[in-house]
């Protein structure tokens, strides 16, 4: 599986941005796609993951609200809208995959990464 993230670039504070994940390939049986980010200095952190069949969504506290997480079965993407964006928000923003039937936050559970799109919010 090949992932490759897209739409990062900067934004006003209070502004949206929606990212992309395009993905080369479904896996078979039950998987996830979520997304990541990464400040300097900072652990990657977890933000939102979808669960490709069923669709379900799992949503950190620190963006459940203003992130949302979605798919299109057609294109085989799955998107990343933020809203309210906030200076803190800035980092690197991750796409990852795992397969599995059950979710995980730990980046190290998750097999696959997308190369990262950088993602600047400024006050």
């Amino acid at each position: 599986v090949q992932l490759q993230a897209s739409g990062g670039g900067l934004v006003q504070a209070g502004g949206p941005l929606r990212l992309s994940c395009a993905v080369s390939r479904r896996p078979f049986g039950s998987y996830f796609i979520a997304w990541f980010r990464q400040a300097p200095g900072k652990e990657r952190e977890f933000l939102a993951a979808l669960e490709w069949n069923d669709g379900s969504t799992y949503y950190a506290d620190s963006v459940q609200g203003r992130f949302t997480i979605s798919r299109d079965n057609a294109e085989n993407t799955v998107a990343l809208q933020m809203n309210g964006l906030k200076p803190e928000d800035t980092a690197v923003y991750y796409c990852a995959a795992r397969s599995g039937r059950f979710f995980v936050t730990r980046p190290v559970n998750y097999a696959y990464w997308g190369q990262g799109t950088q993602v600047t919010v400024s006050s």
